[in-house]
């Protein structure tokens, strides 16, 4: 299992961004996070196995209909077991 905090800045908060990548996290059987910054930016955690963490970087990309992400910053992180979340919260 891998861990990735990402930075998604752009038109990301108020538009359902978090939603849009929390249910495709789900759906992918990634555990983490998705919440608002005070500086506008959306911070993510996504935990799971390597090739679906890659997939779901790729989704911040894309968000909802009504973002425009212009970046995403992605950092390695080292999480022990009982570091890693147990689902998708959004918050």
């Amino acid at each position: 299992m891998i861990a990735r905090k990402c930075l998604v800045s752009g038109r990301v908060q108020g538009v359902f961004y978090r939603a849009t990548v929390a249910r495709r996290a789900r759906e992918l059987g990634i555990l983490g996070h998705a919440r608002n910054l005070p500086d506008g930016r959306v911070e993510v955690l996504a935990c799971g196995p390597q090739e679906p963490v890659a997939r779901f970087i790729e989704v911040l990309w894309i968000g909802s209909s009504a973002s425009k992400v212009t970046a995403v910053e992605v950092e390695e992180l080292d999480l022990a077991p009982d570091q890693r979340p147990a689902g998708f919260a959004t918050g």
